[in-house]
């Protein structure tokens, strides 16, 4: 009877150690943990193309103690953070407002994986829907559309180039005597001598080159580290290790310089939007479109002004050096 009371103690004891692991472990995925949701926001359409990014959307989260809100921008992006921490099985409500755009609101429940692992994209619904037609009235044809830009290119003009001799002055055959400099093999009483070559304000070297033209060529050895890279001031030195060597210094003188060329680029047209991108180092965008077969240019100008379009523009989110532009039809036009 004694060892069965032990057996069954043993067994409590073992169970209850279970337990204890269970909800530990438990415990350890259910710990709280501060939150960030990141998501996109786009016009609602069947058609993947017309999914438009809207930027200017106010998103607002709440578990009904805290409240975080944020604004998507140009490109859809949002982002909320929740600095408490939230334990799991607790829901947040998000709400999606814009004036243009009917209310959205979403429903996010916290479960044991962190709802950061998802990307929550919400499609609004304009509340004036896209039309094609306007009751009662002609429509003008937009037609033949393309963007002519300016682009600034920094560029190099050649405008010359440079030359100069210079003699080592040496006489031959004179022993070194461990007295420097001497030639490479240390035997022979050698001479240096050196050139510089000045560019001028705002202008650099490029392309320079040293060599023996006259005297014991074979005995001498240049020094290019002076003029080995594109600078203003250069610099060529000569080793000469038996009789008077003449060497030949030269380069071409460069100038920095601003190059601008008129681009053309055709827009990509999905229903009642038309889509570019240009470089960010564009200048003076103009738009040339045919209304009703007139041929119109447009400038865009800096406030991306069009009569019969709305413009928008924006960094690109993958390359910094190109900007996303995006101009809709206004009432009364089509493609």
């Amino acid at each position: 009877m004694h060892w069965k009371k032990i057996t069954i103690w043993i067994a409590v004891l073992a169970a209850a150690a279970v337990l204890i692991a269970v909800i530990v472990a438990r415990m350890q995925r259910w710990r709280p943990r501060n939150l960030t949701i990141q998501g996109a926001v786009v016009r609602s359409d069947p058609d993947p193309r017309k999914q438009l990014p809207i930027g200017g959307v106010t998103v607002t989260a709440t578990d009904g103690m805290m409240t975080t809100t944020a604004k998507s921008d140009s490109s859809g992006y949002f982002q909320l953070r929740f600095r408490a921490k939230l334990w799991p099985g607790h829901v947040l409500q998000m709400e999606f407002r814009k004036p243009e755009f009917k209310d959205s609101d979403l429903t996010v429940p916290l479960t044991y994986r962190s709802s950061s692992d998802r990307l929550f994209i919400a499609a609004l619904e304009p509340i004036v829907p896209e039309k094609d037609e306007v009751t009662g009235k002609k429509l003008t044809v937009v037609s033949n559309v393309r963007v002519r830009f300016t682009e600034n290119v920094e560029g190099d003009d050649n405008i010359g180039s440079a030359v100069k001799t210079f003699q080592v002055v040496n006489k031959g055959n004179v022993p070194c005597n461990r007295q420097a400099p001497c030639s490479p093999d240390g035997r022979w009483k050698a001479a240096v001598a050196s050139a510089t070559l000045d560019a001028g304000t705002g202008n650099e070297f490029r392309n320079a080159r040293a060599s023996c033209i006259a005297g014991p060529c074979p005995f001498t050895r240049i020094d290019s580290s002076g003029f080995d890279r594109g600078a203003r001031m250069i610099t060529a030195s000569a080793l000469d290790w038996s009789d008077t060597a003449t060497i030949l210094f030269e380069a071409e003188v460069f100038r920095k310089s601003i190059n601008s060329s008129v681009r053309e680029s055709y827009p990509v047209i999905f229903g009642r939007t038309l889509n570019f991108v240009l470089p960010a180092t564009q200048e003076g965008v103009s738009i040339e479109a045919d209304l009703d077969g007139t041929h119109i240019v447009f400038p865009l100008g800096p406030d991306l002004y069009l009569s019969w379009a709305a413009c928008t523009a924006r960094s690109s989110r993958d390359n910094a050096s190109s900007t996303v532009y995006r101009c809709e039809l206004k009432p009364g036009y089509r493609f």
